[in-house]
């Protein structure tokens, strides 16, 4: 992996486009209704990442579906919470003010790009359907349009591409055409959910490569959700540790991994493996796993996992500031001891 790129500075408040402020998103299921999101808040700013990382059942998808109205009907609810974009909330606008958004200001580039694109469909129908619902009612232009995106995504042979069909194409093929539909109408932000995870080590990197790229060329704004702390080093400004629903730390991407101030994120790092570690050596890992939204402890959900629990840990920590942008919810953020940090050029 790459060393990370140089950070800008400190973003200006003036510049967040994307305010997530207290979601709650909750699913009715056979168990009652269970809150998959609880209280999330995080901002994005124009032209840079915001990275969202943590185990798989974090809840970093759901937030990402909630922020687009995605959620699955009818189980999913956006219990309260604001999400502001360009001056309206987004919870509250009605489904067509929705639509004329998604896709259009706001892009997403989904995870598994095979089930993302449909099967029956050829490329150029289902790109053009973005110019046509968003930009224009011409379909030559449309198809003009989608030729010119697939250019720009680094696709070869565009013109002959759009004719055919996604099982023809290979996966980085496949996810360059699914970034190339989440940016073809110039959004403002662009919502990336492990838009690599699917693909091997050198097509990771072209696209996250293609990614920064454009996010250059264009001024986006991107959440990128990831498993990968690698990523995370290599591509992002800001970054929100989540857990069972929860954050439990945020902040600029050099204070987590210099000083990580909560149990959960320290475990991440410290289950990267390092080069210099000896070739025999026992990773170290996180024992447990992510509790079910049906057996979610009372106060920290990190406290059946967490090496430093204590008596005090029954209760929930509020986000605290741990420095001038750098907030984590745990009573002994304080007491944790020095940690050195791992280096983000060997991540």
């Amino acid at each position: 992996m790459a060393a990370a790129t140089p950070l800008p500075s400190r973003p200006d408040s003036a510049d967040a486009i994307l305010e997530v402020q207290n979601l709650v998103t909750s699913f009715d299921t056979d168990s009652g209704r269970l809150r998959a999101v609880d209280g999330v808040s995080f901002t994005v700013h124009r032209g840079r990442t915001l990275g969202i990382v943590g185990e798989s059942g974090c809840g970093k998808s759901v937030t990402a579906l909630s922020i687009m109205r995605l959620l699955p009907q009818p189980m999913g609810h956006i219990e309260s919470g604001q999400v502001r974009f360009e001056n309206r909330d987004l919870t509250k606008i009605s489904p067509d003010e929705m639509r004329k958004i998604r896709g259009g200001r706001i892009g997403m580039i989904f995870q598994e790009p095979m089930t993302a694109l449909n099967p029956v469909h050829s490329i150029g129908r289902q790109l053009s359907e973005v110019f046509l619902l968003h930009r224009t009612t011409d379909k030559a232009e449309a198809w003009r349009r989608g030729i010119e995106m697939l250019r720009k995504v680094g696709i070869p042979s565009p013109d002959i591409r759009m004719g055919e069909y996604p099982h023809q194409l290979s996966g980085g093929m496949r996810q360059r055409v699914v970034i190339a539909m989440a940016l073809a109408c110039e959004p403002s932000v662009v919502i990336a959910d492990e838009p690599t995870t699917a693909l091997d080590v050198t097509i990771q990197a072209q696209i996250l490569e293609l990614m920064q790229s454009l996010q250059r060329d264009m001024g986006l704004a991107i959440i990128l959700i990831t498993h990968d702390l690698g990523v995370i080093a290599e591509t992002c400004n800001e970054v929100v540790v989540m857990y069972a629903g929860r954050v439990a730390e945020s902040g600029p991407v050099n204070d987590i991994f210099d000083h990580p101030s909560h149990p959960y994120t320290r475990g991440l790092l410290d289950s990267i493996p390092l080069l210099e570690n000896p070739r025999k050596s026992r990773l170290n890992v996180i024992e447990g796993m992510v509790p079910g939204l049906q057996d979610l402890p009372v106060g920290c959900r990190f406290q059946n996992r967490c090496p430093y629990r204590i008596d005090k840990c029954a209760e929930q920590p509020p986000l605290e500031k741990v420095g001038p942008d750098h907030e984590s919810a745990c009573w002994r953020w304080r007491e944790l001891p020095v940690r050195v940090a791992t280096p983000m050029t060997n991540l």
